[in-house]
Parts: C-alpha cells; structure tokens; sequence
C-alpha cells in the first residue's frame, strides 16, 4: 500500500497557542493547570482545570462567523489552519477532489447545548432556540466548515470514540490515503467541555481530580498519590499525505506513519480491563499493520490520563506485550503538563511523538515522585524531566470510555 507522512501540524493547547509553544512547554516540563477562570466554581467539587491561555477567539473569526461557531470548532479551525499553513497548502496545486478532512470530537458543541437548553428552561420553556444551535453542537460539523473554507472535496466526516477519536480519525486518514482513496488529508481533533455541565459531569462520576490544594500538580499520571485526571481543552492537527505527493511539492516530512491498531476492551462501561486487555490488543495490531517488531519501539506517549484504574492497566499492558524491552524504552505522559483534552487528546498527543523523533528529545511525565507500587518500577517513565534520546519509532496510545482502544505508530521518515 502507499506511504503516508506528516507534513503540517498545528496546535492550541494549555501549554501552548502554537506547536513552537507547544513543544517548547512539553520539553520544559510547563503545567497548563490553574484555577478556572470561565465560570463561577463554588459549588464544583473540582475548581481547577487547564484552560487555553491568552485565546481570543476574535483574533481569528469575524462576530458574524463566531455567532455559528461552537468553541470547539473554533480551537479545531485554528489548529487547522496552523497545520495548513505550515504544509504549503495555500497556494499549492493539488486535486481538491482528492483532498478530504477527517476531524474528530469527543463530545463536540457541549457548551452551545447547555446555553441553549439554559435559555430554554429560564425563558419560562418559549421555544426561541437559535437558528445555529444544532450545526453549532454537532460534532461532525468542524469537518464540514473545513471542507467549505478550504474547497476540499474529498471524504469528510467527523469520529466519535470518546478520548479515542482524534487518532480514529487520524487512522481513517492514514487508510484512506493507503487505499488510493484520497492522496492529503487534515485531520485530528478538538474539544471545549470546561463548563459547568463538562465538569459537573464527569465530577459525579469520580474521573476527575479534586485536589484543589494543590491544583497545579494535581495531573500526576502513575503517581502513588493521584486522584484522577484534570480536563483540558483545545486542538491538534495534522497534515498526512500520500508519499510521492508530498515528494513532488517539495515540502518538508516531519516522519511516516506506518500503522495503526484499533480494538475494545469488551469490558466495562468506563473502567479498563484491569489487565489490560483491550490495550495490549490494539498495540499489537498497531504493530501488526507497521510491520515492526516491539523491540523496534523506542517511545510510548500512553494515554496516562492519572486515573486510578487506567495507569495500572496500561501499565500492565506495555509489560505483557513488550516483555523486557518495556524497560529499554521511554515512556510519558503528556497529559501531566496538558490535561486531558478528551477528544483531542491523540491529536495532541501525535504530535508530541512527531516532535520527539524530530528533535531526538522525549518529554516528560511531571509531577511523578512516588511510582505507584502497582506499576513495574523497571519502567522508564521519564519522570519530571525530559530525556535526549534517539527515536526511531513512537506509539501513541489513546483509549476511551466505551472500552474503544487506538494505537498509532510513527517512525522517521527514510527515502
């Protein structure tokens, strides 16, 4: 089948506005966590969260299209256009029949939901909903604006799996393209659930951490001492394009993707399985489709979301499948220093292995001093500071409620 490479990234996150933001808090070890700014939290169990810094969506839409957009199209579109720009794709000569946009959100217009459906109830239940309020809240509905600022005329569509979707759509992609179906895709993911109803939500089910004592260092994935994730919020994008194509633009190759993995846990409605089945599964296949054995594998970005169960089991899963070359390699979590971005968290997440096998740098799992005695202590987890190392191979895994299961494999581009 064809060979597919990244050619453009972008990025909006809470450590950074841009990827050159990005990457450089990544690699300092930067927290994006604080306490909320957006709404009053008095009566929230959680009053912390890592929200977007310095964002103004006015920067990048006119009051007329922002009337149409939820937030979470809004951070998709500029990371996005980011990825775009940095492609060469604003006055390059492609086919934009055979152009498309996969993009994903978990959740998608949460907030234009609970706005609309407020205005309802305290409007003495008058039916006077906006005009916008369903294509604003749809979760497909950033592919589509895509599609109409760009001209792309090719497949289009948005995946929902939970915190899995953006690398379903990056996997859908990655297939398209090596199925001669399409020859460039943008794609990835974005979220915007920090509101009342986001955080209330997961609240009552005890995902989320509540120590707000100590909120900045509350995201402690694989910390004997952690209570469970902090929400972020923002946007990943990726360039992917067919091998030859990208060849004949001349534009750069940040690395190749060479497999993907999907799989389910079969197991429990949020709860992974506690041995990791559904994770050691989708890495195998991950590895299948790359044709590479796991002793090729130098970094793992894991889902490490500092949930009580899901470090475990993850943890769990890397030593059955990897065996002794699980400590030879490094691995992190990201989501330390991001949060977790819910839908956007594999986009995200993408792009921090890219970045690792360009620069030959991992970035670290922070706010890790005491390994939970449940997790191999043989394991490189990167703790609090980043590491040089050369890396060849990365995987990033993303899993989601429901039990769905990703794995994407990188590898540095060779001719």
């Amino acid at each position: 089948m064809r060979r597919v490479v990244v050619t453009g990234m972008g990025a909006l996150t809470p450590v950074g506005n841009n990827v050159v933001e990005f990457w450089h808090s990544l690699i300092s070890g930067v927290s994006g966590c604080d306490m909320i700014t957006r709404f009053d939290t008095e009566h929230f169990k959680t009053k912390f969260a890592c929200e977007l810094k310095n964002f103004d969506p006015k920067d990048h839409f006119d009051r007329k299209e922002l009337r149409k957009l939820d937030r979470y199209a809004q951070y998709g579109m500029v990371a996005a256009e980011e990825a775009f720009q940095q492609a060469g794709l604003a006055d390059a000569d492609i086919d934009k029949d055979r152009a498309g946009i996969i993009w994903s959100s978990g959740i998608g217009g949460i907030e234009t939901f609970m706005n609309e459906v407020e205005n309802f109830v305290t409007g003495n239940r008058i039916p006077r909903f906006s005009p916008f309020f369903i294509p604003k809240m749809i979760s497909d509905i950033a592919a589509g604006l895509m599609s109409m600022k760009y001209g792309y005329r090719g497949p289009n569509y948005g995946t929902v799996s939970a915190c899995a979707s953006s690398t379903n759509a990056i996997i859908d992609a990655f297939n398209l393209i090596r199925l001669d179906m399409a020859d460039l895709f943008i794609t990835g993911g974005s979220e915007a659930a920090i509101n009342e109803t986001g955080l209330g939500g997961f609240n009552s089910m005890q995902a989320l951490s509540t120590n707000n004592a100590e909120y900045k260092t509350a995201s402690r994935p694989f910390e004997a001492s952690r209570d469970g994730f902090v929400m972020g919020e923002g946007g990943g994008g990726l360039i992917l394009e067919e091998l030859e194509h990208a060849k004949r633009r001349g534009v750069p190759i940040f690395a190749e993707l060479i497999g993907g993995g999907l799989a389910a846990d079969a197991h429990h409605l949020t709860a992974p399985h506690p041995e990791g089945d559904g994770a050691v599964l989708v890495m195998k296949n991950a590895l299948r489709d790359a044709k590479i054995a796991p002793e090729e594998v130098d970094y793992i970005n894991v889902h490490g979301t500092a949930t009580p169960l899901g470090d475990i089991s993850e943890a769990k899963a890397i030593v059955r499948l990897f065996g002794e070359h699980a400590w030879e390699m490094n691995i992190s979590s990201t989501k330390s220093m991001t949060g977790h971005l819910l839908g956007a968290a594999g986009a995200v997440e993408a792009l921090a292995v890219i970045l690792a096998i360009r620069d030959g740098i991992v970035p670290p799992t922070v706010h890790l001093n005491t390994v939970d005695p449940q997790v191999d202590s043989r394991l490189n987890l990167t703790p609090n500071t980043a590491q040089k190392r050369e890396v060849k191979v990365g995987i990033s895994n993303t899993f989601g409620f429901g039990g769905h299961n990703t794995s994407a494999v990188f590898r540095k581009y060779e001719d």
